[in-house]
């Protein structure tokens, strides 16, 4: 055995019979086992959140299969690499287990579809993203897709006794497992996260351990992680981001970046949050926030990464210095916090649309005034519900764009809105 490795490596399962969790895909009527037991192995997409067996799984099906195994991550392999075990299947079938295939762009995953195709790579790619949106259609229509559920408490229990009861090292000590709360709390459903914590509480000198939810506690603040893309530390970084970028400073707001950077942060996680930005916090004061995080988000898809990095920085640096306005985002508030209130209110008359004549006949559409046939296109129409007329939800902030959006809107409406 080698001491060097890992709880998790250590106590990984090697059988079908050891593996714990995802029953509804383990169990003996379940259609991946029956795939496995008649070693017709489909290619694969296992969607699940992290920690949860995908990488176990796969490499179970490798050896069940008798199929040569390879691994590959999409954060630091290319096509080279897939190529590379492409041309070993030419020896026969192998299988090929991609780690965060979701990371991979439109080329690299072309790059497998002949190969998957022909059948001379069974192609298991594993993704915390949803393959829908993140896995091209011509690669996921040849593939099966699998979803992985969060571990609960009764599955993390036995893994957490099996690493006790099973482990070489950890049999040399006494272990008391008193209470549980915190370790499963602070592992967040992750078996690999919850046996990183269980070796740190084993590291000590000590004999006899018990493991209370204090105990993790204490230990958790002393081995907290830099970036942790999957845990706590994922949303305190990401928010300090969208803070920094909120309150107007492009410094804080790309060391944060590099933080989250250097921890293997998905570069379309952050042009995402980015994007939500522009409208939430920019909105109307300058418009061009929300097209240029737009187009980030689309260059990033394309680039990947390093590249990524430098466009992820412009976007973040141009967010920081914008003007910002949450007025859009408090409209759609106060606007849904009405309908709440109010309920379902009857659209005028003149505001229904009215195909037949049965519908003209009860006057849908009657006395509407079309726009553009009056000066300035616009005549005071009603365009909310009777009961909410003169309700104002949105309100325009004091930046210049905004301002001149208030200008229009007083002169449009006068006083009915309170412009």
């Amino acid at each position: 055995m080698n001491n060097n490795k890992p709880l998790a490596e250590r106590v990984r399962p090697q059988r079908l019979e050891e593996y714990i969790g995802q029953e509804h895909l383990t169990s003996e009527d379940a259609p991946l086992r029956k795939a496995m037991l008649t070693q017709n192995i489909p290619s694969i997409i296992f969607w699940g959140p992290p920690g949860v067996g995908k990488t176990t799984l796969a490499r179970i099906i490798g050896q069940q299969a008798g199929l040569q195994f390879y691994q590959l991550s999409a954060i630091n392999a290319g096509v080279a690499e897939v190529r590379k075990v492409i041309d070993a299947a030419k020896n026969g079938k192998v299988l090929l287990f991609l780690d965060e295939i979701h990371r991979f762009n439109k080329s690299q995953q072309d790059a497998l579809l002949g190969a998957v195709e022909s059948g001379k790579i069974v192609l298991i790619g594993a993704t915390t993203e949803n393959p829908s949106f993140e896995v091209n259609n011509a690669l996921l229509s040849r593939c099966q897709v699998f979803v992985l559920k969060e571990l609960g408490v009764e599955a993390l229990t036995q893994i957490t006794l099996n690493a006790i009861n099973h482990d070489e090292l950890l049999k040399q000590k006494q272990i008391e497992l008193k209470e549980k709360e915190a370790l499963f709390l602070f592992s967040g459903g992750d078996a690999r996260k919850l046996l990183n914590i269980l070796e740190a509480l084993c590291n000590s000198t000590a004999t006899h351990i018990v493991i209370t939810n204090e105990i993790v506690k204490q230990t958790l603040q002393q081995h907290i992680a830099l970036h942790d893309k999957d845990g706590e530390a994922h949303y305190n970084i990401i928010s300090a981001f969208i803070k920094s970028i909120r309150g107007s400073d492009p410094n804080a707001a790309v060391y944060w970046l590099a933080r989250m950077l250097a921890g293997g942060e998905d570069v379309k996680f952050i042009a995402r949050r980015m994007l939500i930005l522009a409208s939430e916090d920019i909105g109307n004061a300058n418009p061009n926030a929300l097209l240029i995080a737009n187009q980030t988000f689309t260059a990033v898809n394309i680039i990947g990464m390093p590249e990524a990095r430098i466009i992820l920085s412009q976007c973040a640096t141009y967010l920081a210095c914008s003007v910002k306005s949450n007025a859009s985002y408090m409209a759609i508030n106060n606007a849904e916090e009405i309908v709440a209130k109010t309920g379902q209110q009857p659209v005028p008359l003149h505001l229904r649309n009215a195909p037949t004549k049965l519908m003209k006949s009860m006057n849908y559409g009657a006395d509407y005034a079309y726009a553009h046939d009056f000066e300035n296109n616009f005549t005071p129409l009603e365009f909310l519900p009777e009961s909410l007329s003169g309700t104002t939800l949105y309100k325009p902030g004091n930046n210049p764009r905004e301002q001149e959006q208030q200008t229009f809107l007083k002169i449009r409406w006068k006083s009915k809105y309170g412009y």
